[in-house]
């Protein structure tokens, strides 16, 4: 059970802490509430571009990343369809330069044409390679605007297609910071060797001055219940065919979520999951294949995926995945193999939260969504789930009207 500790500034931003006198480091977690679902249709992959600008240089600090390093210290962020991640470490009596760090580019960034050419390039650099000119790299392209017709998750964070970040201008940059980048609209969890006073001492010195903004709520429309099921196949230069299905399933906040997320590991985590016991040792159908859920917090999809083995057709591998659905849907999960799941999430929930980086990431995406208190009640919430409901989740969600289906095919070139 962590010990955590609470204080709001009067201008929005929530601060979250746990002490954690094991180490000799403080990290400091700014979560701030804006993804990629926040972006107009015509302007996408801006929440991951910034990701990169934020590292350019802010107001009064043109150089992020040289102080950092000169107090021992490391960063990084990362960026999804719901929220934007920056994280630093640093050793405890050099903490103070984080909180100058960050709450100088919460402040203002440097929005110079110079700064933002540059990142731009670097997010179109990243897109090629990893969309582009990558094996199976636009999958998500694909997939997730066969999924959602309305919901503003039709795109990956990375943005649906290039045009959109090359054409950014500067206006619409510094638009889109000072509408969502805000200490009204973000979480500050702080862990490791500092106490809460401490803490709350230097939120105060260099967050309180920071004015709140009137950040704009994004109206975007929930997704409707799909009613037929929708199928794609493409033909790409890659080594192998590949199958991808994918069926709709709860928000995060949906108590529904925990047995989504049980279903997923009793099909594929681990030598012995059904997918990998049963479709690749014993029937050797799949050469390998997995099943995860996307985690989003609106509405999100629950993934399949697999590389027939050679002289399986894709049909036939499909098949096969069905007819476990079926027994999921027709037979209660055994005790034992139930029981099996739960001890490895709980283990896994045990081992991550010991380290203090790991908590100030998962406190501030708890505290942002809910509240950090949530991450105490995470494992009673995956013990609560029965083999009952699993069956129910399965036989509601795991039809074919709620599923879309992409065949990635291998391209036969004439010689």
């Amino acid at each position: 059970m962590l010990n955590i500790n609470r204080h709001v500034l009067s201008n929005g931003l929530r601060m979250v802490h746990c002490k954690d006198s094991s180490t000799r480091m403080v990290a400091l977690n700014i979560a701030y509430n804006v993804g990629a679902k926040d972006e107009h249709p015509d302007s996408t992959g801006f929440a991951h571009l910034f990701e990169h600008l934020m590292f350019g240089g802010s107001e009064n600090i043109p150089d992020y990343d040289t102080p950092l390093q000169l107090a021992g210290g490391e960063n990084n962020a990362w960026t999804n369809n719901d929220v934007t991640n920056y994280y630093l470490t640093v050793p405890f009596q050099n903490a103070e330069i984080g909180f100058w760090l960050e709450s100088d580019r919460m402040l203002g960034l440097r929005f110079e044409e110079r700064s933002l050419e540059v990142q731009r390039d670097v997010v179109i650099e990243e897109f090629k390679q990893r969309c582009l000119n990558q094996p199976y790299g636009d999958v998500s392209h694909l997939l997730r605007p066969l999924a959602y017709k309305t919901h503003p998750y039709q795109w990956p964070t990375i943005g649906k297609e290039l045009s959109h970040i090359s054409d950014a201008t500067m206006d619409q940059v510094r638009d889109f910071f000072y509408t969502h980048y805000a200490p009204n609209n973000a979480v500050l969890a702080i862990t490791g060797n500092i106490d809460f006073e401490e803490a709350v001492r230097l939120t105060e010195k260099w967050f309180g001055d920071i004015p709140s903004r009137n950040v704009t709520a994004n109206n975007y429309q929930q997704e409707e219940e799909q009613t037929e099921e929708r199928r794609l196949t493409v033909e790409r230069n890659v080594p192998l065919d590949t199958l991808y299905i994918a069926y709709h399933m709860c928000s995060r906040t949906d108590p529904d979520y925990y047995a989504f997320d049980i279903l997923s590991d009793i099909l594929s985590n681990g030598a012995s999951s059904r997918f990998v016991q049963r479709l690749v040792k014993d029937k050797q159908i799949f050469s390998s294949i997995d099943a995860y859920i996307s985690g989003s917090i609106d509405a999100g999809l629950f993934h399949i995926s697999g590389k027939p083995a050679t002289g399986v057709s894709l049909e036939d591998a499909e098949a096969a995945i069905y007819e476990q659905i079926e027994l999921l849907q027709a037979e209660l999960v055994g005790e034992e193999e139930l029981e099996k799941v739960k001890n490895k999430f709980e283990s896994t929930q045990i081992f991550g939260n010991i380290n203090y980086l790991t908590v100030a990431t998962n406190l501030a995406w708890f505290e942002l969504h809910g509240k950090a208190e949530d991450i105490n009640t995470e494992v009673e919430k995956y013990r609560a789930v029965t083999a009952e409901q699993l069956q129910a989740v399965a036989q509601k969600a795991f039809v074919p009207t709620n599923r879309v289906v992409l065949y990635y095919k291998k391209s036969i070139t004439e010689k």
